[in-house]
């Protein structure tokens, strides 16, 4: 072989034996042996790896191992799809399962990425959003009956910011009344405190980059299902629209499941004394966890998470001036869009997550111009509640 041929087509895989940790197939495309190898893969009679945006060996085994996690309680066998972000697995199964003319139906305190998503994407593309009160099953027995069009029912609980929690095992039993597909983030939670194909939902999604990676340094989101009959619909909208994810992001998730459980309850127990401590504050009006009994879904959320997470919000007794003090006087947290880390992280939802959600509709589902979100880490507690203190007491 010449020289130049060397250069590209030199150097083979030399493994020997199994790597400990899983490799990074950092490769676009993958070779095939023959044509009629390369004929069945295409034609889905035998499945393979033969380009990076249809599926990758590091992608696939991320993906079936949380689509496992997320599976453990049920007796099918569930697949995930490894996207590049949460808001793209979310636009994936809308535009997978629905066409124009069809409906979603959901709740009004979603997180404010995907208000708009709903609004200002699939709106324009001739699918309908409905918002509706979850908890009134009576008024949402009605909004069925009216509108035929509704096809997917779409939910977050806890819900970003206020930790309002939906009913899974109710809400899952009328929507197969109605023929309806559900879908929940489950981003908040993650598998390892509630899991909600065991109470009778089709899909769960994650913006894969916060709890489950943990660590901040990937974006990645995932789609989990259980019924064979949705597969290709979604797989193929993910293949044709290119929100696929990347070996790397892919990589770093991996590595970041190996603490899941360990993180989450650090981050529960945490987060559990803050609220605590914030309760009992002058200058709080509202707490809002799920281990306080004052929350209104302190029962929901008992029933199907096995613990509170670490999430939470609370709400000064102020202005949006005074929140955006408040964050501005922290010296120990930080201020950063996003959740799920390590490290306790903290945002005003009113001029940053929910900024372009109308402010009626803001204060109407408790996202107050004062409500303040915490991503409580695994820091030691004593830690941050000192720094929450002196941020209190100079507003």
């Amino acid at each position: 072989m010449d020289f130049v041929s060397r250069c590209v087509k030199g150097g083979k895989d030399t493994r020997t034996t199994e790597p400990h940790q899983l490799p990074i197939y950092a490769s676009s495309s993958f070779v095939l042996e023959t044509v009629e190898q390369g004929i069945d893969i295409f034609t889905g009679n035998t499945t393979g790896h033969v380009y990076g945006r249809y599926a990758n060996p590091t992608i696939d085994a991320v993906s079936n191992r949380i689509a496992e996690l997320e599976a453990i309680d049920i007796k099918a066998d569930a697949y995930g799809i490894l996207t590049s972000s949460g808001m793209s697995a979310i636009s994936t199964v809308a535009i997978g399962l629905l066409k124009a003319g069809d409906a979603i139906l959901t709740q009004g305190n979603l997180y404010g990425g995907t208000t708009e998503l709903f609004r200002k994407v699939m709106s324009p593309l001739g699918i309908e959003t409905i918002f509706a009160d979850m908890s009134e099953f009576n008024t949402l027995e009605e909004t069925l009956s009216h509108h035929k069009n509704v096809k997917l029912l779409y939910l977050e609980t806890p819900a970003n910011p206020t930790m309002a929690c939906v009913d899974l095992s109710k809400l899952s039993s009328l929507a197969q009344r109605y023929g309806l597909i559900t879908v929940i983030d489950n981003t908040f939670c993650t598998p390892y405190l509630q899991r909600p194909l065991s109470l009778g939902i089709d899909f769960v999604i994650h913006s894969t980059t916060k709890y489950l990676n943990g660590h901040g340094n990937g974006i990645s989101g995932i789609i989990v299902g259980h019924k064979p009959e949705y597969y290709h619909k979604v797989w193929q909208a993910m293949k044709l629209l290119g929100t696929n994810s990347n070996p790397f992001d892919a990589w770093l998730l991996n590595n970041g499941l190996k603490t899941l459980a360990l993180r989450m309850d650090k981050h529960s127990s945490n987060s559990l004394e803050l609220a605590k401590y914030l309760e009992e504050h002058p200058k709080v009006l509202k707490v809002n966890h799920l281990g306080l009994s004052s929350h209104s879904c302190h029962q929901i959320a008992k029933k199907q998470m096995s613990d509170w997470g670490g999430m939470m919000s609370f709400e000064i007794d102020g202005t949006v001036q005074d929140g955006i003090d408040f964050i501005n006087n922290l010296k120990f947290c930080t201020q950063a869009p996003t959740l799920g880390d390590v490290d306790t992280l903290v945002l005003h939802p009113a001029t940053s997550s929910h900024l372009n959600v109308d402010r009626d509709t803001r204060i109407e589902n408790g996202i107050t111009d004062g409500l303040i979100r915490l991503s409580v880490g695994i820091e030691k507690i004593d830690d941050i509640i000192a720094d929450v203190e002196q941020a209190l007491h100079k507003i």
